[in-house]
């Protein structure tokens, strides 16, 4: 309730204002008192409207509260609503941002010429297994590739060497930098594992064209668990709503905040996109 007082006090004294402007006008005081009215009455139903919203917010299902935060049409759909944040936290778990070190080091790195090269080197081998399982699958190969891009870079070295990996120290694997539990949610593996179940998980994860496979599995996952269609592609142009769509599945697959912004950059990538619909091929590195 208090919420609700404090957002009409706020609309009340903007339609004071508006007032207090419509008086230099030189009309009659029957219409502006009509036009105030009219401006307080829609500001009090807009407040009853949102204090009804959020007092049964917790009786509608999950998928429809998402549903309609995801309507709203934003200029940048990686600026989350205060709705939209507090759902995806106690729904899924996520985070804010990581530290502005860290996001300054990942950008400088990314850009660092032989690291891109060699990324998007990587890409391009994993191009037809990208691209069929994507469209059977009706899942955008720009927002695969954008994702693999990102979590190629953040790589650690030794991660993805066999012995490391059954070793058991990491917890992802392969080129999408997905865990045994992904498996497991997505009935490839039983709940509780064996010991020799896990292992051929994690060849699984290890084997860079089952890891894409597992990785597009992963997103039609969360697509279903947000309540997206599962029948088409999510498109970024021209669709506020899909982009809406793309940066929550963003963020549910890295947890953290700023991960949708830089994974929307990279679907846009001229270069990317020439990898992935083989428009152009990788320039060699000049020699150093």
């Amino acid at each position: 309730m208090i919420w609700a007082i404090a957002h009409f006090l706020g609309y009340y004294s903007y339609c004071h204002r508006m007032l207090k402007a419509l008086n230099k006008y030189p009309k009659a005081p029957k219409g502006r008192f009509l036009t105030g009215l009219a401006l307080v009455l829609s500001g009090y139903l807009m407040v009853l409207n949102n204090e009804n919203t959020y007092r049964y917010a917790h009786q509608i299902p999950i998928s429809n509260q998402l549903r309609a935060v995801s309507n709203q049409d934003q200029l940048d759909p990686t600026d989350f609503t205060a709705e939209e944040l507090q759902y995806l936290e106690r729904r899924f778990g996520v985070h804010g941002p990581q530290p502005l070190l860290a996001q300054l080091f990942f950008e400088s790195y990314g850009q660092f010429a032989p690291v891109r090269h060699q990324t998007l080197s990587q890409l391009e081998n994993l191009r037809f297994t990208l691209l069929s399982d994507s469209a059977r699958l009706n899942i955008n190969p720009m927002l695969v590739a954008a994702v693999l891009y990102e979590e190629m870079q953040l790589a650690k070295p030794v991660e993805n060497h066999p012995i490391a990996a059954h070793s058991g120290l990491f917890r992802t694997h392969g080129p999408a930098q997905l865990s045994v539990q992904e498996l497991v949610y997505q009935g490839k593996l039983p709940k509780d594992p064996s010991a020799e179940e896990i292992t051929q998980g994690r060849n699984q994860l290890l084997d860079p064209h089952q890891n894409v496979r597992i990785l597009i599995g992963k997103i039609v996952r969360l697509k279903r668990e947000l309540g997206l269609p599962l029948n088409r592609e999510l498109q970024i142009i021209n669709s506020p709503k899909d982009a809406k769509g793309i940066a929550m599945l963003a963020y549910l697959y890295n947890g953290k905040s700023d991960y949708p912004r830089r994974v929307l950059r990279h679907m846009q990538d001229p270069e990317l996109h020439g990898i992935i619909y083989s428009q152009r091929s990788l320039s060699e590195l000049p020699l150093i």
